[in-house]
């Protein structure tokens, strides 16, 4: 359990709406400033009933007390909903989670890379025929996704927003980084880092989502709460 306080966050993002509008915060034009519903204690119940696993205390009650989804970092927070009787989060990358594993343990605590110890591309100068090329290219590229996203990388990895371009940041829901946000980063193929505030801490659940609410005010021309 927590005993974060979030009684401040629904009147502080009810303010930018009224002062940044849809453009002056990176991806607010797609979020439009709007908060859902909290869930109800029974709706959460089954959730983690669902997954066999319970949420972080952060994320578990601001889920609770504030919303399911909606105004958040980036092009904001997946939403949690029922679909076809089932719960799960809806969003660009949300289907990377995979529900059935995140009672498996992420096991890392520092950055890494599933590509690292891959060989370069091949290279077109090296094949004596187009056709050689694109048969060792689509071979390399078949290795390549096999490793770098294999399903084990994620377990234990609850994602919770995109960035555009395949960049996405998630929540460890399981292993010795519970708590913490990650960053996945393998759409540059530069692999998976913890995110830290300025003084280089590892950042919370709240602490990433107070990040982004004091940047937006500062961004907005709003002064600090």
């Amino acid at each position: 359990m927590t005993n974060t306080d979030w009684s401040d966050v629904r009147r502080r993002v009810a303010r930018l709406a009224e002062a940044a509008g849809d453009d002056a915060v990176f991806g607010s034009a797609d979020h439009g400033w709007e908060l859902e519903p909290p869930l109800e204690p029974g709706e959460l119940a089954e959730v983690e009933a669902r997954l066999g696993v319970e949420l972080p205390g952060e994320y578990r009650s601001f889920l609770l007390e504030v919303s399911r989804g909606g105004a958040g970092p980036a092009y904001g927070l997946f939403p949690i909903r029922r679909v076809d009787g089932r719960w799960r989060w809806i969003g660009d990358g949300a289907d990377l989670t995979d529900l059935d594993s995140l009672g498996r343990p992420f096991p890392h605590t520092e950055a890494f890379n599933p590509a690292d110890g891959l060989p370069e591309p091949p290279d077109e100068a090296d094949f004596d025929s187009p056709e050689d090329f694109e048969a060792a290219e689509e071979a390399y590229w078949e290795r390549h996704d096999a490793i770098v996203f294999d399903p084990r990388h994620y377990a234990g990895l609850l994602y919770l927003c995109h960035l555009g371009c395949a960049y996405r940041e998630a929540l460890v829901v399981t292993g010795p980084d519970r708590g913490r946000m990650w960053a996945d980063d393998t759409a540059d193929g530069d692999g998976f880092r913890p995110l830290r505030d300025d003084a280089g801490n590892p950042l919370t659940f709240a602490g990433w989502y107070r990040h982004w609410l004091t940047e937006a005010e500062t961004k907005a021309g709003l002064a600090p709460v």
